[in-house]
């Protein structure tokens, strides 16, 4: 009688890819510490603007404000996924 478990595997270059520990597990695409950033930059560029009628230097430091504030927001979030 033939012995099927002593023949060789069929379509082995399809077999190749079906190892159950050889997948990476992937990062999360985005990071919302990013996209806080950039939203804090544009909150805090816009208060700056009306709250100073337009003076850049405030603007300036309303933006740097509120980039660094909308990074750590983000981080936090990111810390909870």
């Amino acid at each position: 009688m033939a012995r099927s478990h002593h023949r060789k595997k069929h379509k082995q270059h399809v077999q190749q890819f079906k190892h159950k520990g050889d997948f990476a597990v992937s990062k999360a695409k985005g990071k919302a510490s990013y996209t806080f950033l950039i939203i804090g930059v544009i909150v805090g560029f816009l208060i700056g603007y009306f709250a100073t009628n337009g003076l850049v230097g405030w603007m300036g430091i309303g933006s740097a404000a509120g980039g660094v504030v909308g990074y750590f927001i983000g981080t936090r979030i990111d810390a909870g996924k």
